[in-house]
């Protein structure tokens, strides 16, 4: 029988959820979905370059997958249950990978909560206007400006840049990315100043009377509060703390007036303590402008892609929960980690690896990573061109699916095989048919909820970075590289700085945080601010200079409330 016109959901951590096809043995990207639009961007290119782990391994010698999983068996049979952790990070999104979480719960792990990426912002969200669902699609593709604040477009929705790349591009960035160059303005912002910048355009769109009141008078609630905080300081002081000058910003209001406006967010912009209330204070400013029930435009963040679907896997456990950032890897006799790389891209490298040494570390993944290093126990997952799956997107709302396309590796196996086996293993009630699963998934149109009300941020309390800034030392900013997308590929592990900083291509540095410290080679490039050292995420060396500490808001990560000093080594 011919695998002609199969389809293949991208499994990655990626707003796009894009999909392909097999034709003539070849997988292209699949013209019935909107998003993908025929064309496979480079990380799913990628992704197909990449080896699938052959076979399990038990203290680094291989042994058979039936050998590794009664391993397995017998390791949480003779380990207390809250001394085991289970650890899910985002390396395969696919709906079937949640399953494993279903065995755990009822066995008593430790579970995590919280967010390695987007939980602050996500929290500032539901604070403002409750869940964190984005616009449909539609209305970003009739938006006349799109502001991209805080994302590097081009490089995580290449997709949904190619369907609105001819629009006109605001850019507030740090770094001068792709689209920054694109941009009709681009706004060169100090880090952790965003929220600072929201309030500056409320105080100008109120100047101009450009709010919209039918807006705030039906939906809004503490709208008043709100604008009193933009103009409880002068205006000028803005200028100094954001880096954004006055001119750009009445060059901004002058091209959005009367334009159908789209502002779509990045996760670097909450990445610190208070991120809630940074993303509430940009989510605010939009509602001031009336974007969120406008025909066109709204604001974009990193959607809830589950919103509306019922968790097939969902079983009720009273399980220990540990904030994710704050996970101390030592203290479990068990740490069973399945599609995450946290020795990469966990904060606090040296913590996370010491911890590792100290525990009987299961693997579970597709493909080696640097935490294989400290696995004592190393299970293949099958390749997602070998199970049926479905990929739900937090980028928009579309689906994608996952078929057969190539008969399963013997030595590999699917996440839902792993659980029913494990939950028999241990008596446990096994999960639902298979088919009927991936069949609610398939079939399953989400209801969203019409837009009731806005709750405007009545109080920011934030303290700025700027004010232990000094002439000697820089803002920690990463981003996302285009070839690799997440820690499982190849990294880019140089730190880039401004021409400025009189450091030099090739220079060796030591760079240190009141975290940690860890040796660098340097790029020049002048595309970064004068103030920032800049690593691309999956940086294998970034992350000793990162905090262990979770936000104020959602037990989430904070890796950019830092400040880093370089030297040469």
């Amino acid at each position: 029988m011919s695998l002609d016109n199969k389809k293949i959901a991208f499994p990655l951590d990626c707003y796009d959820a894009c999909q392909g096809e097999l034709i003539e043995e070849n997988i292209k990207g699949s013209k019935e979905n909107i998003i993908t639009n025929a064309k496979l961007c480079v990380n799913f290119a990628n992704l197909l370059k990449e080896e699938n782990i052959k076979s399990a391994s038990f203290e680094g010698k291989n042994i058979s997958l039936d050998e590794s999983l009664n391993i397995l068996v017998e390791k949480l049979k003779n380990t207390t249950p809250v001394k085991t952790l289970f650890y899910k990070g985002s390396g395969n999104l696919g709906v079937m990978q949640q399953s494993t979480k279903n065995f755990f719960t009822q066995y008593g792990s430790t579970l995590t909560r919280g967010s390695l990426c987007d939980g602050s912002g996500a929290a500032g969200i539901e604070e403002g206007r409750g869940d964190v669902v984005n616009p449909p699609i539609e209305k970003l593709l009739n938006a006349d400006i799109v502001i991209v604040w805080g994302r590097n477009l081009t490089v995580t929705s290449s997709h949904i840049y190619n369907l609105i790349k001819d629009k006109t591009f605001v850019t507030i960035d740090p770094i001068k990315t792709d689209i920054a160059k694109k941009s009709k303005i681009h706004m060169q912002i100090n880090p952790k100043t965003d929220h600072e910048l929201a309030l500056l355009f409320t105080r100008f769109a109120h100047m101009q009377d450009l709010e919209d009141r039918e807006f705030i008078d039906e939906f809004g609630n503490g709208a008043d509060w709100f604008f009193d905080i933009s103009r409880n300081r002068p205006v000028v002081s803005y200028e100094t703390t954001t880096g954004v000058p006055l001119s750009q910003v009445n060059d901004f209001f002058d091209l959005i007036q009367d334009k159908k406006v789209a502002i779509l967010v990045g996760v670097g912009v909450q990445k610190y303590f208070e991120g809630a209330q940074i993303m509430r204070c940009i989510d605010s400013f939009a509602a001031f402008m009336g974007y969120h029930k406008n025909e066109a435009g709204g604001v974009w963040y990193l959607s809830n892609s589950s919103y509306g679907y019922k968790n097939q896997f969902e079983v009720k456990g009273v399980n220990k929960k540990v904030s994710i950032p704050k996970v101390d890897f030592c203290s479990y006799d068990v740490v069973f980690i399945q599609g995450a790389n946290p020795v990469v891209s966990h904060p606090n490298t040296k913590k996370v690896i010491d911890g590792l040494k100290k525990s009987f570390v299961v693997y579970f993944g597709t493909t080696l990573n640097d935490t294989c290093e400290y696995a004592d126990l190393i299970i293949p997952s099958a390749s997602f061109l070998s199970k049926e799956d479905v990929r739900l997107s937090y980028g928009h709302e579309f689906k994608a699916i996952s078929e057969i396309v190539k008969e399963k590796d013997v030595n590999s196996i699917c996440e839902y095989d792993l659980t029913n086996f494990l939950l028999e293993a241990f008596d446990f009630d096994k999960l639902k048919n298979e088919d009927e699963i991936i069949s609610y998934y398939k079939n399953h149109t989400p209801f969203i909820e019409e837009f009731e009300t806005f709750n405007f941020i009545e109080e920011v309390e934030i303290e700025p970075l700027y004010k232990e800034k000094t002439a000697d030392n820089f803002y920690f900013i990463t981003v996302k590289n285009k070839n690799s997308l997440n820690s499982q590929f190849a990294n880019d592990d140089f730190v880039y700085l401004h021409s400025s900083t009189n450091f030099k291509d090739n220079d060796e540095v030591n760079i240190s945080s009141k975290f940690g410290t860890a040796i660098f080679i340097v790029r020049i490039n002048d595309d970064i601010k004068e103030n920032c050292a800049f690593f691309y995420s999956g940086n294998k060396n970034a992350n000793y200079l990162t905090p262990d500490d979770e936000d104020e808001s959602s037990f989430s990560a904070m890796y950019q409330e830092v400040l880093v000093e370089i030297e040469l080594s």
